[in-house]
């Protein structure tokens, strides 16, 4: 019996890919627009100080290939074909959808390496993808979502902390705050208020009860430097509130709304936060990224299977 192709598309948000770059992959964010010099050398800056350039265009390859390998592996009447997207760099989420339409992909599955829902994330690469699809009619695409509720994405952030936790002394422990970050965004995008301020917090607490936290909080970074209001609280102030009003001396930072390391973990916690905790006086620990590890790729794997047996009736 022939094994049925079903196209991947893994969407991700995509990153320069050399310093030669940097200015288009900003003025693409910017839908055009270029930068001021001084935004530019800053971000110059940014990238210098976490060698140059980041890992993610590597960790996104290595994320992509690792989850078909884990899908082809499985035993089932489907075969997978991969198709990465991006949506700031090529290959854009368009370029992949037309090269699964010249490959005669007819049915495919979409997952955007962005565990919680809100519209800069899930919801754009979707619109893309759909639009694409729309223009060529085909293939048609199915978009996982919520796949930050899968067990192994809350057992593999729960295993980090307790490592983590298991580093620090007995008698620090509970002077030991545990922060779950997300990228903030606008507060005039549309559920930015509500859903995706809703599916980090829900994250949060599946992960500490997972951990047997007794105590966690959530905020926000990496915030825009746009006119409007963002979401808040800002880390680096919760950061400081933790320490002068609820005494805590050992910050654990866990970027849940990030699945790999790249600028806005490697510079906005491991170099702008760090600077806060130390300013402080404080212990600074970021348990390890997702990257590439196997139990997040069987997060993953576990994620397009449960959406394909709803959406196409595949066993799971």
């Amino acid at each position: 019996m022939l094994q049925q192709t079903i196209g991947l598309l893994v969407m991700a948000y995509g990153t320069p890919h050399s310093p030669d770059t940097v200015d288009s992959f900003y003025t693409h964010i910017r839908h055009g627009q270029r930068p001021s010099d001084a935004l530019l050398q800053d971000l110059r800056l940014r990238y210098q100080a976490i060698g140059g350039i980041s890992p993610l265009a590597r960790i996104t390859k290595a994320q992509a290939d690792g989850l078909v390998a884990s899908l082809n592996a499985r035993d089932s009447d489907q075969s997978f074909k991969i198709y990465l997207g991006l949506k700031h760099v090529e290959p854009f989420i368009e370029d992949a959808v037309e090269a699964m339409h010249r490959d005669g992909i007819t049915q495919a599955i979409a997952l955007a390496l962005a565990p919680y829902d809100g519209n800069a994330s899930v919801q754009s690469y979707d619109d893309r993808a759909q639009g694409a699809t729309a223009r060529l009619d085909g293939p048609a695409i199915w978009t996982v979502s919520g796949w930050y509720r899968q067990e192994k994405f809350i057992r593999y952030w729960a295993k980090q902390i307790r490592a983590a936790l298991a580093s620090i002394p007995e008698n620090e422990i509970g002077t030991t705050a545990v922060i779950f970050s997300g990228h903030s965004l606008p507060e005039a995008m549309p559920g930015i208020k509500d859903r995706y301020r809703r599916q980090l917090e829900e994250s949060a607490r599946s992960i500490a009860q997972a951990a047997r936290l007794k105590h966690h909080v959530t905020a926000w970074q990496s915030a825009g430097r746009t006119s409007g209001s963002w979401l808040g609280p800002d880390i680096r102030d919760v950061t400081r509130d933790l320490w002068s009003t609820g005494g805590y001396r050992t910050f654990v930072y866990c970027p849940t709304g990030f699945v790999a390391d790249h600028l806005e973990v490697l510079y906005d916690l491991d170099i702008e936060c760090r600077a806060v905790v130390n300013e402080l006086g404080g212990r600074y620990i970021r348990p390890a990224m997702p990257n590439a590890a196997p139990l997040f790729i069987d997060c993953l794997s576990d994620a397009v299977m449960g959406a394909l047996a709803r959406e196409m009736d595949v066993p799971a």
